[in-house]
């Protein structure tokens, strides 16, 4: 009994260890790198994504790629969460972020095969991430949160390579006139402003409106369609009348007292149109429904009434016009009332919407977004995002970089140096990290058709020769001052790009077993004939294969 093997997994378990499963980690991190580094840069290709139902998708934005693959294996899974953690922290530097975590996990496995403890890489990558954090803040430029020049450029930089890169001087000016509008005491929430996507007419028709666009109509066309210098009420509630708390039942026995019952009601709704009058709105948005005598009365009075305002819209309201929203009729007063200079309902390409303009000091405002089909404004919209991001970091932080590959090449010179003052193996690992953050460059020449090693030699040229601002020109091949050429990028898009990437490295890199257990385990038998060594990646990458195939 004593020398008999002691069986803990089940025997519908796969486990991968060691070696091969540092290995099965890395190639998934590595697959999921190599699927969007060719969308990199102002030259960088888009890609198709078609799921099941035959929804198409084209974009280059990273993120958007990644959620969309349907990528099931869990290493790969990590590499995703550095784009969405990116995604959510600046907004842009999404394909970035992913493309040098690829890197940093492929310069390991060179350095596994030597031999070098996965833990010594973690080791020497914290140390050269942290080095290359106070690199960067040594080389980041100072920006005025008023210097509209710089913003300009860097909402402008974000759109380069995208769909909106055909309007983006027009398009850079509405995010950053955006931006600027909904700033306030705590800070800058880029979910003030709102995006309304309207299919037909070119891009350059895009607008930016001070206040806000509610998808809806009056409730009546008995209701004017306009109203200058309204006074803007919103309700929380219903305009009907309310029902019992339990269940109850009224016997009529008499015309005359149904009669009597009706006037009631009626009486009810006109006294909630009386007092809405009465506190000097000419505007009401309702979150519930509004009863038809009710719009009645309220067309009587001259007010524009709209129904079932969604909570969001109530809050964007509230924040452009100054009005307090109130759950009831009755609690309404002209200290709740907001104001609006034009309340108007417009036919935007055929669909009704409620304008709310000339605000004064709007704090919510909404970018209309025209296109000739839904994918091109689809691809907009997502660029618009990274600008709005890029653009709130920059006036949070105050500091930004030169781009095109500037600041890779830079950190990848310092960390070579740093390389010689560290100890023991970790040396190799921070010398590594530096080959890694190269990708960059690298890749923005390929994607452009260039020469990569010409591009990169060329570029450490110019930084030995101390031009920190060296960049690739990806149309013209040259290498060129890009602080200069006006192509600036937040410094946080780069700091947590290297922080992201370095975090989901290590941490794949310190993983020896794998464990496939129960359903997982059998399912990945079907796909035994593509599998990497180690089972248990087969059926994830099977899914991202899935969700790839209509792309590649």
């Amino acid at each position: 009994m004593g020398n008999q093997p002691l069986i803990v997994l089940s025997d519908d378990s796969q486990r991968t260890s060691g070696k091969d499963a540092q290995s099965m980690n890395v190639q998934a991190g590595k697959a999921v790198a190599e699927s969007v580094r060719t969308t990199l840069g102002p030259k960088g290709m888009d890609k198709m994504l078609v799921d099941s139902s035959g929804n198409v998708i084209v974009t280059n934005d990273g993120v958007t790629l990644l959620s969309e693959m349907e990528i099931d294996h869990p290493a790969a899974d990590m590499i995703v969460e550095v784009a969405e953690t990116q995604e959510d922290e600046v907004g842009d530097g999404t394909t970035s972020a992913v493309v040098i975590a690829g890197e940093l996990l492929s310069q390991a496995e060179e350095l596994l095969e030597q031999d070098i403890h996965a833990t010594t890489l973690a080791q020497g990558y914290r140390q050269a991430a942290e080095e290359a954090r106070n690199a960067l803040e040594e080389i980041a430029i100072d920006v005025e949160a008023d210097d509209d020049e710089i913003l300009h450029k860097i909402a402008a930089t974000a759109m380069t390579g995208k769909g909106a890169e055909s309007a983006r001087d027009l398009l850079s000016d509405l995010v950053v006139e955006a931006v600027q509008a909904v700033a306030d005491e705590d800070g800058i929430d880029t979910d003030n402003v709102s995006i309304e996507k309207v299919v037909g007419g070119s891009i350059e028709n895009s607008e930016l409106v001070e206040g806000v666009i509610v998808d809806k109509e009056r409730v009546s066309e008995n209701m004017p369609y306009f109203a200058e210098d309204a006074n803007v009420a919103i309700i929380d509630g219903a305009l009907e009348i309310k029902e019992t708390e339990i269940d109850a039942e009224v016997n009529v026995t008499d015309p005359a007292q149904l009669e009597q019952f009706l006037e009631q009601e009626e009486a009810q709704l006109r006294e909630m149109a009386e007092t809405i009058a009465d506190v000097g709105a000419d505007v009401v948005f309702v979150d519930g429904g509004i009863d038809d005598m009710a719009q009645h009365y309220l067309a009587q009075e001259g007010i524009i009434a709209v129904r079932r305002v969604k909570s969001s819209d109530q809050t964007q309201l509230a924040r452009s016009t100054g009005a307090r929203p109130v759950s009831s009729v009755d609690d309404l007063t002209e200290d709740h009332l907001g104001f609006a200079g034009s309340v108007a309902q417009k036919d935007i390409a055929g669909d009704q919407r409620i304008f709310v303009e000339d605000v004064e000091d709007a704090k919510a405002v909404t970018l209309i977004l025209r296109g000739g089909t839904e994918h091109v404004i689809d691809e907009v919209d997502r660029a618009i995002e990274d600008s709005l991001g890029v653009v709130r970091t920059t006036i949070e932080d105050g500091k930004v970089l030169a781009g095109g590959g500037a600041p890779e090449v830079e950190l990848s010179l310092a960390l070579r140096d740093y390389a010689d003052s560290v100890g023991g193996r970790e040396q190799l690992a921070v010398e590594a990290f530096a080959d890694a953050l190269e990708v960059i460059p690298r890749t923005l020449a390929e994607n452009a058709g260039l020469d990569p090693i010409d591009s990169l030699v060329e570029l450490r040229a110019d930084h030995d020769g101390g031009n920190e601002a060296a960049g690739l020109d990806a149309y013209t091949g040259d290498t060129i001052d890009m602080a200069e050429e006006g192509v600036y990028e937040p410094l946080r898009v780069k700091t947590q790009a290297i922080e992201s990437a370095t975090e989901a490295a290590v941490m794949l890199l310190r993983i020896d077993d794998v464990i496939a257990a129960g359903d997982l385990a059998v399912a990945d038998d079907d796909d035994d004939e593509d599998m990497p060594a180690g089972g248990g990646m087969g059926g994830g990458m099977g899914g991202m294969g899935g969700g790839m195939g209509g792309m590649m």
